[in-house]
């Protein structure tokens, strides 16, 4: 039986750690390990062009065409009646009605020699918000080229077919209860 000293100077002898093994380091010899290969560089761009940060892939989705008008500007006055009736993409939101506001709202100004398509398509990014946004913004770079894509893929987003099938079905499938007159149902 050991006391508690001798207890603790056992525990510590087992747990000590072993001397350090120090080696002879001669100054006067020389290295044997030779510097490692040198890899060619392929790319022969300077220090600032490396650490520019990149800017490919931010092209928007919708893709304009250009617009060889003279003097052509959009007026503040087309944006705020256009931000005025934001699409959120919220369920009760209708996306056919916000088309047909859009349509409404771009026919009132003609611009010479100016498409009305490529004002809707420089427009139509400004009348979403939220989710609908966010869509826009996931589309992949240059993927909408014309008004109709723009409808088609926005209408397939916001108000899928499966959509108008639930309704449909829900239409085919009405009733009315026996104790109820049509009026109710």
């Amino acid at each position: 039986m050991h006391t508690r000293s001798q207890s603790r100077n056992l525990h510590n002898q087992q747990h000590q750690a072993p001397p350090p093994v120090v080696e002879q380091f001669n100054l006067e010899e020389p290295i044997e390990n030779p510097a490692p290969p040198l890899a060619p560089m392929d790319d022969q761009r300077t220090m600032a062009q490396l650490l520019e940060a990149p800017t490919a892939g931010y092209e928007d989705a919708i893709v304009v065409p250009e617009i060889t008008a003279d003097n052509f500007e959009l007026k503040h006055g087309l944006l705020n009646l256009v931000q005025n009736k934001q699409f959120f993409g919220h369920d009760k939101e209708d996306p056919h009605a916000h088309i047909r506001y859009f349509n409404k709202i771009t026919s009132t100004m003609k611009f010479p020699n100016v498409p009305s398509t490529s004002v809707k398509l420089m427009l139509f990014p400004f009348s979403l918000e939220g989710a609908a946004r966010i869509w826009l913004e996931k589309e992949p770079p240059r993927s909408i080229q014309t008004w109709d894509d723009l409808v088609s893929k926005f209408i397939n987003k916001f108000f899928p077919p499966s959509k108008t099938t639930n309704l449909r079905n829900e239409i085919t499938r009405f009733q009315q209860r026996f104790d109820e007159t049509f009026y109710e149902a």
